[in-house]
């Protein structure tokens, strides 16, 4: 396992041009820009999250909120999580320097997850949803298959 991380890890090799060495140290520098950036952005969200819940909660009638709200909230968390669930996967890809296929296809699944849960079914085709039905089939099957295939 060792080894093959070594071989893996292709923004750091042992690479006899000087300028090549140099160009990947730069890529280094720019995803820890962007896990910092990325920090920023969930700040940022979190502070939206707070946002709106007050609007919501402070609108009358007060301190309740209707079924469009609570999906207005519920959108604001989502976005928070996948927030989050990107800056996990710059840090592990700044980490590792490998892509972790299991961690993205999660993301790409909450991601998703959170346009159905915003949706308005009233408002949209059925071939969008037929659409984001096979995107959902699609990532579920491609994440049982990848989390089986990690147990084995």
């Amino acid at each position: 396992m060792q080894e093959q991380q070594k071989t893996d890890n292709h923004l750091r090799p042992k690479e006899a041009d000087p300028l090549i060495s140099r160009l990947n140290g730069v890529i280094g520098h720019c995803i820890r820009l962007l896990a910092v950036m990325m920090v920023l952005v969930i700040i940022l969200c979190i502070l939206d999250v707070g946002l709106v819940l007050y609007e919501k909660l402070s609108s009358p009638p007060h301190f309740l909120l209707e079924l469009n709200d609570i999906f207005a909230v519920f959108a604001s968390f989502l976005a928070v999580l996948i927030a989050i669930e990107i800056f996990a996967n710059i840090i592990l890809y700044l980490r590792d320097d490998v892509i972790h296929v299991k961690l993205v296809i999660a993301t790409a699944l909450m991601a998703i997850a959170r346009k159905v849960i915003v949706l308005d079914f009233a408002t949209i085709a059925a071939e969008y949803v037929f659409a984001i039905g096979v995107v959902v089939l699609a990532l579920g099957v491609t994440y049982y298959l990848v989390a089986s295939k990690a147990r084995t």
